[in-house]
């Protein structure tokens, strides 16, 4: 599960972009044009913008009270060319809004006997261990060669074949609601917690995460269509440690430009991990997918993190995705996630849904993520959900 970047000055604004494409659907159907989609299941070739960083016009995020026609005038004044990112439905949050999570309440039961993280037993979620880990108060190292290292790879180990269950549950028609409920009895069914469940009040078991939605995406009625592409990030928590790991799934017949996007999304993610190992800094993570990404049509959101992960959901170190001068150095029992989100196009830029944590890129463009858990030991990195 990503975790905000600590010196980012990501957009948490209540807002939405102006989308040309016509007026937009509500409720179960929201984000989905409905001047242009006849029908549900059809979709709208989104020519969006490819952005540049040196339009100040476009710097800041329409807001809700913007009219049609200003939002117009607006585009054209400040947009670059246009690009054309295929089809797909466009996601945003129905209205009227409704912010926070509490509507959402109450969470899936998780028996009695299973263990819980310690967050997950505080009404607010954030245990003061988690704040000072966050703050850099924890290594993010464990003991390699003992029962700590057996744990957390038991705990990958798991979290990989829940990953795999949800790619089975991926079909056309299928409600995120629906993946969820069944991932949630898979986790509890072998024991364990899924750790999103009540994590600074995150409402489910898992994110899912559909075309422009860069993460934490929160499960819905809205069922999956044609075309469409949805990552699903899961972590859980067994025998007091956590296992995370996530990947982009395709919905069907999905254009030619979503499946290039998870591609190249998946062979960033790889090429990151190629370059792991003791001695190597951490920055070099960010270095080798931004050298991947250069000379394409594509580029890597610096608003999200890996991070460490072991007992404690997110720890130290912080894995920066983007270039970035981050200190720091892979040693031996370092354990963290790579999770780089891919988003079409040169403006990686976000905002937040009225839910408080719905992240949608600033354009509409799609964006993927996939998501590794990764163990640095002695002579190099293994990875533990592979």
């Amino acid at each position: 599960m990503l975790q905000y970047a600590r010196s980012s000055a990501f957009r948490i604004a209540h807002s939405r972009p102006h989308i040309p494409v016509g007026r937009l659907h509500t409720g179960p159907y929201a984000g989905r044009p409905t001047a242009v989609t006849r029908t549900p299941s059809q979709r709208v070739r989104c020519f969006t913008t490819a952005l540049a960083s040196k339009s100040a016009a476009m710097s800041q995020p329409r807001t809700l009270y913007q009219s049609e026609e200003q939002a117009e005038e607006a585009d054209s004044e400040s947009a670059e060319p246009y690009e054309d990112f295929g089809e797909y439905n466009i996601l945003l949050p129905p209205e009227p809004f409704v912010f926070g999570t509490d509507h959402l309440k109450p969470y899936r039961v998780v028996p009695a006997h299973i263990p819980r993280p310690p967050y997950a037993l505080r009404e607010d979620g954030m245990p003061e261990s988690s704040v000072s880990a966050r703050l850099g108060n924890a290594s993010g190292k464990i003991k390699l060669g003992g029962a700590t290292e057996k744990r957390v790879r038991e705990a990958a180990v798991l979290a990989r074949r829940v990953r795999e269950f949800a790619g089975a549950q991926v079909q056309v028609g299928a409600t995120t609601s629906a993946i969820d409920a069944a991932i949630h009895d898979f986790i509890v069914e072998n024991g364990a917690y899924p750790s999103p469940l009540g994590y600074q009040g995150f409402p489910r078991s898992c994110c899912t995460s559909i075309n422009n939605i860069i993460a934490h995406g929160i499960p819905d009625e809205r069922p999956l269509e044609d075309g469409d592409i949805i990552n699903i990030d899961i972590t859980i928590f067994l025998n007091g440690y956590h296992g995370d790991t996530s990947r982009t799934f395709l919905v069907g017949n999905v254009d030619e430009p979503g499946q290039d996007l998870v591609r190249i999304t998946d062979e960033a993610l790889e090429r990151a991990i190629a370059g792991c190992g003791p001695g190597k800094p951490f920055r070099d993570i960010g270095k080798t997918i931004h050298e991947f990404l250069k000379d394409k049509q594509y580029s890597v959101s610096a608003q999200f993190t890996g991070h460490g992960i072991n007992s404690v959901f997110h720890c130290a170190p912080w894995i920066h995705h983007a270039l970035n001068d981050e200190p720091g150095v892979m040693e031996p029992g370092h354990c963290f996630t790579i999770e780089p989100a891919i988003v079409q196009g040169l403006n990686p830029r976000g905002w937040i849904f009225p839910d408080g944590w719905t992240a949608s890129t600033e354009n509409c463009a799609r964006s993927a993520q996939v998501e590794h858990m990764v163990l640095i030991t002695d002579t190099g990195v293994d990875v533990l959900t592979r």
